[in-house]
């Protein structure tokens, strides 16, 4: 019975060993950073494209104080990422076809298109997020790049979240809409014609649905 318990013991002891050796070998020297803990769960960013139909970009001028003229652009592309947790990692990005002016009147449109804004030399106005800044629940500032007539300018426009979530009409599309005012001086970009019989300041009232496909509304993602 000895020389079986004598074996046993042999082998534990030899086992403890190569443990304490194996320990020994895989921690890290004194002067070594441990290994960095497993990443974060991932970003709660969704990207959403410009519903055409119901995303509107509008703006206005005060003409010789009598009236505002209100105006659109038509035509319009691009997309923004809505992060719901961690609405600073937001962003946003939109190109507009000059071309599509529409004032609802000729006479405007000529004024306007082709003596202020010039489609042919600048055939695209374009505006992209550099900056989000969280104000409230559902309100923000955006700062971002807007290029017109060939400058761009750092502008900063007021976001409200107008409603997150599950399309009724679309049962796999989630939707994002938000209202997007500001104001931008035209002269900061070129454009001073009849200053100030048409006013200098342009307003911007932007409305914005964005449409996520594939929305599982189990998950509401």
């Amino acid at each position: 019975m000895k020389k079986p318990i004598a074996s046993v013991m042999k082998k534990i002891i030899s086992l403890i060993f190569a443990f304490v050796l194996f320990t020994a070998t895989q921690a890290p020297a004194a002067d070594q950073t441990p290994a960095a803990a497993p990443a974060a769960a991932g970003s709660t960013a969704e990207k959403y494209t410009y519903d055409p139909l119901h995303t509107q970009v509008l703006f206005s001028v005060n003409h010789m104080g009598f009236t505002n003229s209100h105006g659109r652009f038509n035509k319009f592309e691009g997309s923004f990422i809505l992060d719901e947790k961690n609405p600073e990692a937001s962003s946003a990005d939109i190109s507009i076809d000059v071309s599509s002016l529409d004032m609802a009147d000729a006479t405007w449109n000529e004024h306007v298109g082709e003596k202020f804004l010039e489609p042919a030399k600048f055939p695209k106005i374009s505006f992209k997020s550099t900056k989000i800044k969280r104000t409230g629940d559902k309100t923000a500032t955006m700062t971002g790049d807007l290029t017109l007539h060939g400058i761009t300018k750092s502008v900063t426009l007021n976001v409200v979240l107008n409603k997150v979530g599950q399309n009724p009409m679309m049962q796999t599309q989630k939707d994002a809409g938000f209202a997007i005012t500001g104001t931008i001086k035209r002269s900061d970009f070129g454009i001073s014609a009849f200053i100030p019989v048409v006013s200098d300041d342009v307003s911007l009232d932007i409305e914005v649905d964005g449409q996520h496909p594939n929305y599982d509304s189990k998950t509401n993602k």
